[in-house]
């Protein structure tokens, strides 16, 4: 008899436990989604980041830059000789 009253006492305090639990605030949740959002914005700001820094690595972008230069370069050129010979 002792132990089906301690098994019913036990399943008591099991039920109350689980009742007394309580849902999270609204706070809670917006405290929670704060913190989800700050973490999504930094991985995307990581990834932004190091997608930049590869690109500019990239053989591409050199050879691009590179072009450029030299255009920059010869279009100075010319317009120096063009404005000095005058």
């Amino acid at each position: 008899m002792k132990l089906y009253l301690a098994a019913v006492v036990l399943m008591l305090v099991l039920a109350a436990h689980t009742e007394a639990q309580e849902e999270p605030t609204l706070e809670q949740h917006f405290a929670k989604f704060h913190t989800q959002v700050k973490e999504i914005a930094g991985d995307m700001t990581e990834k932004t980041k190091n997608a930049f820094e590869q690109f500019e690595q990239s053989e591409f972008a050199v050879k691009t830059k590179n072009w450029f230069t030299e255009q920059f370069d010869k279009m100075k050129q010319k317009l120096g000789e063009t404005f000095n010979s005058n």
